[in-house]
């Protein structure tokens, strides 16, 4: 769960610059959409769910404060993973706020989660979770399966 969520954040963090590929809807070549990716997400969730108006009503505002809320530690775990330490002790600190950033993720998603069950039965946030990991499996295989480059025949020299 904490890998799909982080997947959307990075991904609609970062959306321009990933966004050359193809996802649910998009055809190639077309930029990243944070919005429409959103979009998207809502209305499988809502589908998978089989969620009313009225929880999806309930349920998406306080899932996108979440979201927010977890991309702003994304960010700084980026930071934090970006360059290699140059020596054992900045390596050490460097693993030691990595491990304090999970935990931090974990507290959000723990809190987060309890607000839902709060607007929500149980098993309708059960499937809610399990929704979101299917749909992030899913545009990920999706956005892997962009263009790819023709494989040279045996015995034809490459270029």
């Amino acid at each position: 769960m904490a890998l799909m969520l982080t997947l959307s954040a990075n991904a609609q963090g970062f959306g321009q610059g990933f966004g050359q590929g193809q996802g649910q809807g998009q055809g190639q070549g077309q930029r990243f959409s944070p919005e429409r990716f959103q979009a998207q997400l809502e209305e499988f969730i809502t589908k998978e769910a089989n969620l009313t108006t009225q929880e999806a009503a309930a349920f998406f505002p306080i899932y996108k404060e979440m979201a927010e809320k977890q991309r702003a530690v994304f960010m700084r775990q980026r930071n934090v993973a970006r360059v290699k330490p140059a020596d054992e002790q900045g390596c050490l600190k460097a693993i030691k706020e990595q491990d304090e950033i999970d935990l931090e993720l974990k507290r959000i998603q723990q809190t987060y989660h309890l607000r839902f069950l709060e607007t929500l039965s149980a098993s309708k946030v059960y499937d809610i979770l399990r929704a979101e990991e299917k749909f992030h499996r899913n545009m990920m295989r999706s956005w892997g399966r962009g263009p790819r480059p023709q494989q040279p025949q045996q015995g034809m020299p490459q270029r």
